[in-house]
């Protein structure tokens, strides 16, 4: 079993690795083929990330069998682990899997040879999402090392702020967080934070984060968020001309990202999205070839 739960495991020769098979992905060559089976365990609601690892699948001329939790035996009480265990006796090969809570941790031990991906585990990792944004980087800056990366909003819950920090720090890369002080994450407390306006007029990449109304009691007013730390009309003039904005989705629109700024010839969101098949591809490829860095460069 090979699996992919964390950006701290990755090391930088690794990242690269993906990186670069990633590119040949979205340059269309889909010349790697492999006679094996996937299923997609979504515990939490998905757009992006299930329809993107479905496409990846595909293109890989991989089979990929349907599960529904809510119509699985899930309801009926069975683990994480016997739901695991039943689908590799069944023959699949990898799992993808999102859930919110830390899934990785649930499973650790399980005596299964099914590769495992991680499309999200409670607010602390997807670290498909850090790959693909730094594909996103990489293509736009050339490189990652000495960028400044600015991720902004509701970083105690985000899952998407952690791999980010993690895989951008292994690349070289500077992380600051700006947002309000209520959306700090403790354990973070080593990553600057940093006054809004400034961070956004001196970052090479401004990463806007959803704020997740679903995971807090009061999330204060919009317009006084827009204001205060939304990526708006006004804030956009502070951007660099060759900054590039960010953001995972879904949007909350004119609330952490007015309309103008999606509009905004540095943004990156929908490339963001198409990266995500192609780097969904690498990772897939990537765990089935048992993380080897050298078939996954030659391929």
């Amino acid at each position: 079993m090979f699996s992919l739960t964390s950006t701290k495991y990755l090391n930088e020769r690794t990242i690269e690795a993906l990186l670069r098979r990633a590119q040949l992905f979205v340059n269309q060559d889909y010349s790697w083929k492999k006679r094996a089976t996937v299923v997609n365990l979504f515990f939490e609601p998905s757009t992006r990330t299930s329809l993107s690892f479905q496409m990846a699948a595909h293109r890989l001329g991989l089979t990929v069998l349907d599960f529904s939790v809510k119509n699985s035996s899930v309801q009926k009480g069975e683990s994480l682990i016997d739901t695991l265990q039943t689908i590799e006796a069944l023959g699949v090969d990898l799992a993808v899997i999102r859930h919110k809570e830390d899934w990785p941790s649930m499973v650790a031990g399980m005596d299964c040879e099914l590769s495992l991906v991680n499309a999200g585990s409670g607010a602390l990792e997807h670290p498909t999402q850090a790959l693909l944004d730094a594909l996103t980087m990489q293509q736009h800056f050339g490189s990652l090392r000495g960028l400044n990366v600015t991720i902004v909003g509701d970083v105690m819950h985000s899952r998407v702020a952690r791999s980010n920090l993690h895989l951008l720090r292994t690349m070289g890369a500077n992380v600051m967080f700006a947002g309000p002080n209520q959306y700090k994450a403790q354990e973070l407390a080593d990553v600057p934070w940093v006054d809004m306006d400034q961070a956004v007029a001196q970052s090479d990449v401004v990463m806007m984060l959803r704020i997740q109304h679903e995971r807090h009691e009061n999330c204060g007013g919009i317009s006084d968020y827009n204001k205060s730390f939304g990526l708006n009309r006004d804030r956009l003039t502070l951007i660099k001309n060759s900054a590039i904005i960010m953001h995972p989705g879904p949007v909350n629109r004119n609330v952490e990202i007015s309309d103008e700024a999606m509009t905004d010839s540095r943004c990156r969101i929908l490339q963001q999205v198409s990266n995500g098949v192609a780097m969904r591809m690498a990772v897939l490829e990537w765990c089935l070839q048992g993380g080897s860095n050298e078939k996954l460069v030659s391929a």
